[in-house]
């Protein structure tokens, strides 16, 4: 039986500012189990980084939750104080950022910096640190960790700082990794390396990632759920089957079509979504895609209720509703004769 690990439910998070409040996520609910990868999709914008952040408890001034659920193996998150969250991040929860530049200290070692959170976590002394954290860059794809443990992040490429940092979030074993847009600035080669990371990590421990990307490909290589947000709502969610092959959000298959297609070539013409994304320090009260969607008609003023397809496979989208409304009359007709 599959186990819930985590649960966020309702979780909505605003951003003071001069002309208002930037409602960046706006009441979002889903979970992730036990081991598996899930992709969390969507335009730069969508919510995405920030839904991330919030279960971290990493929202800083101005920022704010102001409303929400999350728990993380039956623990809440919701209220706890810093210690008790400096307790709880890289032993229980890790995180996985954009640029490893940013994230590792320029002038320590990696070694000083990998064995500093072994020993903080782990309570390993001096020598059993360095060879965990040597084991951890073998277990990345870093040849020669020994002495790579003795170099500074400069003299590593951006492939390698990110691989470095992946080891850095599992050297404590975290039951729940968030890798946020981990492949963004490296190199096809560097992120297929980097995924095949990722499809280790599955295979071989009980890790349960979120990834966060704006890219379905990278998505369709290692996840096996897909939530697609947009506005600071969830478009749609569902396994990636039902995302790539039985998409009913506008805004899913929008994306979908922006997509190069495998054997395409070069003058293969793409599809962009018309149109901008909404302004969140003055949302619209309804669907926030009608403004740039094909199907958008009256109804579309209100926001539509989250309707679900099939196990597992929701929608926010009146055509959904109205699909099933014309099921339940076509049903009501038939059981009348």
């Amino acid at each position: 039986m599959t186990q819930r690990l985590l649960t966020v439910d309702n979780l909505k998070v605003s951003f003071a500012a001069r002309e208002g409040e930037n409602q960046a996520v706006r009441g979002v609910s889903f979970h992730i189990d036990a081991g598996e990868t899930l992709g969390i999709v969507g335009e730069s914008g969508s919510g995405k980084s920030v839904t991330a952040k919030a279960i971290m408890s990493l929202i800083a001034p101005p920022g704010r939750i102001t409303s929400g659920e999350i728990t993380l193996g039956g623990t809440s998150l919701t209220g706890l104080s810093e210690k008790e969250w400096r307790r709880l991040r890289g032993n229980r929860i890790a995180m996985v950022f954009q640029d490893p530049m940013t994230s590792l200290n320029p002038v320590k070692t990696i070694g000083q910096q990998l064995t500093e959170v072994i020993r903080r976590h782990r309570g390993l002394k001096k020598d059993a640190a360095y060879a965990e954290a040597a084991e951890l860059l073998r277990q990345v794809g870093i040849r020669d960790p020994e002495q790579r443990l003795k170099q500074y992040p400069h003299e590593f490429s951006g492939g390698m700082r990110q691989r470095v940092m992946i080891a850095m979030a599992l050297s404590c074993k975290p039951e729940l990794l968030l890798a946020d847009e981990p492949t963004t600035a490296l190199d096809a080669t560097i992120q297929a390396q980097i995924l095949d990371l990722f499809k280790d990590l599955k295979a071989n421990t009980q890790t349960a990632v979120a990834l966060i990307t704006h890219d379905l490909g990278v998505v369709a290589q290692v996840c096996t759920r897909v939530i697609v947000m947009y506005g600071g709502l969830i478009m749609e969610e569902g396994t990636v089957e039902d995302i790539f092959y039985r998409p009913q959000h506008p805004y899913t298959i929008g994306l979908l079509r922006s997509l190069p297609k495998r054997g395409g070539g070069s003058r293969e013409r793409l599809v962009p979504i018309e149109g901008t994304p909404p302004d969140l320090l003055n949302p619209p009260p309804g669907c926030p895609f009608m403004e740039r969607c094909p199907h958008a008609h009256a109804r579309c003023a209100s926001l539509p209720p989250v309707t679900e397809l099939a196990p597992g496979h929701r929608t926010m989208c009146w055509l959904a509703v109205e699909q099933q409304e014309k099921a339940a009359a076509g049903s009501e007709g038939g059981n009348a004769e």
